[in-house]
């Protein structure tokens, strides 16, 4: 199995109760309980069992450890019933994730907290990201990573190490997929911060039950099954802490946000003294600020608070210059991590990344190369080898005149248009919301046309 840090895997997952780490064949190569209350059962009689073995009522479908070994895939967010060795039935919210050596499957970590069967967890966005920290100045981005040909970006670029060696908060604003944390990272890493611990928090994947405790931190007893962990703020002291997405947060939750920024110092949530923290804040926005804020989603007060520097990110379809060379750069990455020796584009898939809009930004334009790896035959990527959903719907914009299809009428042809559409909105976003966002029309207005069009989502 995998060299694993333990320690640096466990500050991870700081917000949980316990830790699974197996190996290939589902064994248990390590276990952790921080709830002995709930759950007291020692470490050695797991270690060197399966699941299955554990807990013997258990289906293998039923495991995620098991499912998720079989698949390669993660799983988010998995409310699963155990029972106790005094019979009690428990509830652990969990979520599994494979562990990759050299491209291969080498085990599997299942991360869980015990959860009443009471507590509300967001249906529409299921999936709860954990913190991801860093203190390893080898394994963020860098400026030197950013690669762009826009006039606009490279003088951010330039800008970066002047923002980095200040204590002023910094706020990233740009669709969804364009890099913002990368710019992120690569402030932090060229800064005096920069040895120092990088925490990045995507808030809007966090239940709002369970926000401010993340954050702040909790003492033991201050609600049923609390215990003394540190929030963000405490983990990223002397550092940097990432809030992506700080408009998805509840304007209560923004205010908490505001005061401890301003004071330096939070409680954590049942505690009676301040804990004090010196990080440096970068926030990041999926749309414009002023928008946010006269939409309700942002605090006025907590944007002039936090946008001290402003940095905006263009969407891809704005800097279409960048495509050849960002392409050029996944492509030799790909080689490197997948042993293969591809050329590049061909010019037919050089016209369509052209021509098509790039709802995803520069995370699907990785995605649709890493899937053509997948599928290659030849040294060149070819049309073949690119998503159905970007091939079925790409005319070149040199076809300006169509051919007329008299087998159907002109509302039957607007259908096929607006489903098309829908079709790729939902593709290439995480909710129904954001797809509702990509179109320009509300989540009940895209629910009733997926209605219409007998479309079903996933997300």
């Amino acid at each position: 199995m995998a060299n694993i840090n333990i320690e640096k895997l466990l500050n991870i997952f700081n917000y949980f109760d316990g830790v699974i780490i197996t190996d290939e064949h589902g064994k248990i190569q390590y276990y952790t309980n921080f709830r002995t209350d709930v759950y007291n059962i020692r470490v050695n009689d797991l270690v060197g069992k399966t699941v299955l073995e554990i807990h013997p009522y258990m289906k293998e479908e039923d495991s995620t450890i098991m499912r998720v070994l079989k698949t390669g895939k993660p799983v988010f967010d998995h409310v699963e019933h155990l029972r106790s060795p005094h019979g009690d039935t428990i509830t652990n919210l969990c979520s599994t994730l494979p562990i990759f050596q050299g491209g291969n499957l080498v085990g599997a970590i299942d991360y869980s907290r015990c959860i009443d069967d009471g507590v509300h967890i967001n249906v529409e966005r299921r999936q709860i990201t954990l913190p991801t920290i860093h203190d390893d100045r080898q394994t963020m981005y860098h400026a030197d990573d950013i690669i762009t040909t826009s006039r606009k970006l490279k003088e951010v670029k330039s800008m970066l190490p002047m923002i980095a060696n200040t204590d002023s908060a910094v706020m990233i604003y740009g669709e969804t997929g364009t890099g913002k944390e990368m710019f992120a990272q690569s402030i932090h890493a060229a800064g005096s911060r920069g040895r120092k611990t990088f925490v990045s928090q995507n808030c809007a994947a966090i239940p709002e039950t369970l926000l401010e405790g993340i954050l702040f931190g909790t003492e033991k007893g201050s609600y049923t099954d609390a215990m003394d962990k540190p929030g963000l703020f405490e983990l990223a002291d002397g550092g940097t802490l990432f809030l992506d997405e700080i408009n998805s947060m509840p304007m209560s939750m923004q205010a908490k946000i505001l005061k401890a920024i301003e004071e330096k110092r939070a409680r954590r949530v049942g505690g009676s003294e301040p804990i004090n923290f010196d990080v440096k804040i970068i926030s990041a926005l999926n749309k414009d600020p002023v928008l946010c804020i006269k939409e309700d989603e942002l605090r006025e007060d907590l944007f002039y608070r936090l946008g001290t520097v402003l940095i905006e990110i263009p969407p891809l379809r704005e800097r279409k210059a960048d495509i050849p060379l960002l392409a050029g750069n996944l492509i030799s990455k790909f080689n490197l991590r997948m042993n293969k020796k591809i050329m590049g584009l061909s010019d037919e898939v050089i016209e369509i990344f052209n021509n098509y809009s790039w709802p995803g930004n520069v995370r699907e334009l990785r995605n649709v190369i890493e899937g053509a790896f997948n599928v290659i035959g030849s040294e060149v990527i070819r049309k073949s080898d690119l998503p159905s959903y970007m091939t079925n719907r790409f005319e070149p914009e040199h076809t300006a005149i169509m051919e007329i299809d008299d087998s159907l009428s002109l509302i039957e042809k607007v259908d096929a248009f607006e489903k098309n559409n829908i079709i790729t909105a939902l593709d290439c976003s995480k909710t129904v919301s954001e797809a509702a966002e990509k179109l320009k029309i509300s989540k009940q207005a895209l629910n009733y046309k997926m209605l219409k069009y007998s479309l079903k989502s996933k997300k």
